[in-house]
C-alpha cells in the first residue's frame, strides 16, 4: 500500500510527495529517474521504515501531481533545476540535513545537492556514480556503441522527437524500460502504475528541454545560471557515498562509471550489481535499501 500524496510549495513548484516511516526518524529523500516515478521505491521503503527512517519520495517536475506555480516559469529539465528543486523541497519541509538516494534524473539531483550544499547531506546513494553533466564536453563524440545507447537523446533534439514523445509517451517509455533493464521482467500493471505520472501536462516540455540543454542546444532558466556555472566546474562530492552500478544497464554500462571515484573526495564505495539494469531500486530493492542502511551505519547522526 502506497502512502497518501501530500503537497508543499517551493518558490516555483507545488511539489507532490509521499511520506512514510517515522516522522521523527532520520530523513531520507528517495529520488526517481526518467521515465519512472515514486513507484520504483515501493519495495525499498518497508525495510527503511522498519529501521525508523523518515522517507520522502517526491514526484519530480513534469511528473505526476507536481505542478509549476506560474505559467511564466520556464519548463526546464536542466540539471540545475533538478538539484534546486530538491534543495527547495528540503527547505519547505524544514529538513536541515538528510540522506539522499536516487538514480537517473533523481540521482543527478542528489549528486548536485551533495556537491554544492554538502552541509545538507548526511550521505549519498547514487546509481551510476557521478551524475553531474559536463555540458561543455557534450559536443565531443563518444564510442559508436555509446552513441547508439543515446539514440533517444538525439531524437529529442528534433521536433519529430518532441511530437513522437507527445503522441506515444507510454509506448516510448516502456520501450526504454525494456532496453535499459533487459533482465527485469515487469508486467503491464507495474508499468501502468508509473505511466500514470507521465500524463503531467509539462512532462513533454520538461523532458525535451532537459535533453536539449545538456548538449547546449537549448537555453536554461536564467534564474539558475549561477548554479549551472558552479556545476560547470565539476565540483567534487565530499559526503560519504555508495555508488550502485547495474551490470546490465542498457544506457549507462559499468565502463562509463569505472573512473568516477575521482569525483568523490569523501568515503566512497562502488558496487556492481550482477544482471541489474538502469533501475536498481525496483530491480533490486533489498540491495538498494541495504546500501542506505549501510550509509547510516557509516555516518554520524
Amino acid at each position: 500500500m502506497t502512502a497518501a500524496v501530500k503537497h508543499i510549495r517551493t518558490p516555483s513548484l507545488e511539489v507532490a510527495y509521499e511520506e512514510s516511516g517515522s516522522a521523527s526518524g532520520p530523513p531520507v529523500c528517495l529520488m526517481h529517474g526518467w521515465p519512472y516515478d515514486p513507484r520504483c521505491y515501493d519495495a525499498v521503503i518497508p525495510p527503511l521504515a522498519a529501521a525508523g527512517c523518515r522517507l520522502i519520495v517526491p514526484y519530480l517536475r513534469g511528473f505526476g501531481p507536481t505542478r509549476f506555480l506560474s505559467p511564466d516559469t520556464p519548463r526546464s529539465g536542466q540539471q540545475a533545476a533538478l538539484g534546486n528543486d530538491l534543495r527547495g523541497l528540503m527547505d519547505a519541509l524544514g529538513i536541515a540535513r538528510a540522506a539522499l538516494a536516487g538514480y537517473d534524473w533523481g540521482g543527478r539531483a542528489a549528486c548536485i545537492v551533495a556537491a554544492l550544499w554538502p552541509e545538507r547531506v548526511r550521505g549519498l546513494v547514487t546509481v551510476n556514480g557521478y551524475n553531474i553533466q559536463d555540458i561543455a564536453a557534450s559536443i565531443k563524440p563518444v564510442s559508436p556503441a555509446q552513441e547508439h545507447r543515446f539514440w533517444y537523446q538525439y531524437y529529442f533534439h528534433t521536433e519529430r522527437g518532441r511530437a513522437g514523445l507527445a503522441a506515444n509517451r507510454d509506448a516510448f517509455c516502456r520501450l526504454l524500460w525494456e532496453l535499459w533493464s533487459p533482465n527485469w521482467t515487469f508486467d503491464d500493471a507495474t508499468f501502468a502504475r508509473s505511466a500514470a505520472s507521465f500524463d503531467n501536462p509539462d512532462f513533454v516540455a520538461v523532458t525535451i528541454q532537459s535533453y536539449r540543454h545538456r548538449f547546449g542546444y537549448a537555453p536554461g532558466d536564467p534564474a539558475l545560471d549561477d548554479i549551472e556555472r558552479r556545476l560547470a566546474g565539476r565540483p567534487k562530492i565530499t559526503v560519504p557515498t555508495i555508488a550502485l552500478q547495474g551490470e546490465a544497464d542498457g544506457v549507462g554500462p559499468p565502463a562509463l562509471s569505472e573512473q568516477h571515484g575521482k569525483f568523490f573526495a569523501g568515503p566512497y564505495e562502488r558496487h556492481v550489481l550482477p544482471r541489474i539494469g538502469h533501475n536498481p531500486p525496483q530491480e533490486a530493492p533489498q540491495v538498494f535499501a541495504d546500501a542506505i542502511r549501510e550509509l547510516f551505519g557509516a555516518t554520524k547522526a
